[in-house]
């Protein structure tokens, strides 16, 4: 087996634990809080973001992208060197 077709697949499987844990990061970025209702004022529930989950997810998204692209680049210049 070439080399580059080794590297490709393991960088196959790192852009998509890359997008899993980005995906996990994101949703552990939301946290709810509820107020219960008082008296006429109904319950209401507040969405708060967590910055430091976020910027996991977006750091996780943008390193499988590189590696998303360098993977393409391989099996690109992997094929054409087979066709000469």
């Amino acid at each position: 087996m070439k080399r580059w077709v080794a590297v490709v697949a393991v960088e196959v499987v790192v852009v998509l634990l890359g997008v899993g844990a980005a995906v996990w990061s994101w949703h552990r970025a939301l946290a709810d809080t509820t107020f219960a209702a008082a008296g006429r004022v109904p319950e209401f529930v507040a969405t708060r973001y967590l910055g430091s989950w976020i910027l996991l997810a977006v750091t996780l998204v943008v390193l499988a992208g590189l590696f998303a692209i360098d993977a393409v680049a391989r099996v690109l210049r992997g094929v054409g060197a087979g066709t000469r």
